[in-house]
Parts: structure tokens; sequence; C-alpha cells
């Protein structure tokens, strides 16, 4: 038997890693949604932002199920466009997330909760 190259990582440390990847999909994936202007990190990220921690897929939160490591729960924090049928953008933020991350990572997307963190005009309509 070969010894283990990393003998300090550990099943968590690949979880979070494989959560950020995660996360990145679908913080890219909601981007993509028509109204969406941005995501907004839950203050947990903030917090440690503010400590200098590097944080991937922000404005994401992603959960594997207990016991299934194939299975995730994705929450994801847009700022809307003002203007835009929220509930309509909320949709297309759970289709495009729902579509990528299960499409580029092969997990199963359990469900996508969309919690709109705020609204905001347009560039153009701020002038």
């Amino acid at each position: 038997m070969m010894p283990n190259p990393y003998p300090h990582a550990t099943i968590r440390g690949e979880r979070m890693m494989a959560q950020g990847f995660v996360a990145q999909y679908a913080a890219e994936a909601a981007m993509q949604a028509e109204g969406v202007a941005g995501l907004q990190p839950g203050s947990a990220v903030s917090l440690k932002e503010a400590f200098g921690v590097e944080h991937e897929g922000k404005g994401v939160k992603v959960v594997f199920h207990e016991g299934n490591d194939e299975a995730v729960t994705v929450t994801v924090y847009p700022v809307v466009y003002f203007g835009t049928i929220i509930p309509e953008v909320a949709w297309s933020v759970q289709e495009h997330v729902k579509a990528d991350v299960e499409k580029y990572t092969g997990l199963s997307v359990e469900a996508v909760n969309v919690h709109v963190k705020g609204v905001i005009l347009r560039e153009a309509e701020r002038s």
C-alpha cells in the first residue's frame, strides 16, 4: 500500500474545497439570470473577509446532504434591478443554478433557495 501523500488532508477539507468549487459554478450561473445585478455575501462571509480569508462563490451557500455526498442544496443571495418581477428573477436564478451545477459537477441539486438581499437602479437610471 502506498503512503498517503497528504497525511493531514481530511474529508472535511475536501468537502470545504468542493463547497467552494460548487459555489463558484452557482454564483456564475446566478449572474446569468436576467435581472440579477450582483450577489451579496452573507454576514458570515463578510466577517471572514474582514479577517482576510478568501471565499469563493460570494453570495452563495452550498450544503451537502448528510450521508449523501452527491446531493446539495444551494442558497443564493442576489441583488436585483428595480423594475424586475422578483418571483420571475428568482425562478430564473433557480433554473440557471440547478442546470449549471448539475451539468458541470455531476451532483444532484435538491433545492435552490433564493433570498433577495436588495433592489438597485440600473446604471442608466441613476443619471
